[in-house]
């Protein structure tokens, strides 16, 4: 399984990107998808998740309410769309396929709940 994350760059404060995520293989469909990102210096953190059953989402709570994730099966994609960004948001993205088609928030915000992980693409929030 291959994660190519693409859709990063440079923005101004308040404004807005969508990250995406292409897979590689034939199951994408069955198993949960989810975003992570980690600034300068700091631990790769949870952003948010979405299942593969029930289209169930999870977020952090630093994003809540401004990022949105979303998937399309039949083009084996998953999406991040990131309104009023903030400096704060810089990191890189990383996008990852779950061990399983869903579970919990507390499942799916752990880094080892993840098997298989793109490269990262980074978002950079400045005036």
């Amino acid at each position: 399984v291959q994660l190519q994350a693409s859709g990063g760059g440079l923005v101004q404060p308040g404004g807005s990107l969508r990250l995406s995520c292409a897979a590689s293989g034939r199951t994408f469909s069955r198993y949960a998808m989810g975003w992570f990102r980690q600034a300068p210096g700091k631990e790769r953190e949870f952003v948010a998740a979405l299942s593969a059953f029930d289209t169930t989402t999870y977020y952090a709570d630093s994003v809540k309410g401004r990022f949105a994730t979303s998937r399309d099966n039949a083009e084996n994609t998953v999406y991040l769309r990131m309104n009023v960004l903030k400096p704060e948001d810089t990191a890189v993205y990383y996008c990852a396929r779950a061990c399983h088609g869903g579970g919990s928030w507390s499942e799916l915000s752990r880094i080892m709940s993840y098997d298989y992980w793109g490269q990262g693409t980074l978002v950079t929030v400045s005036s």
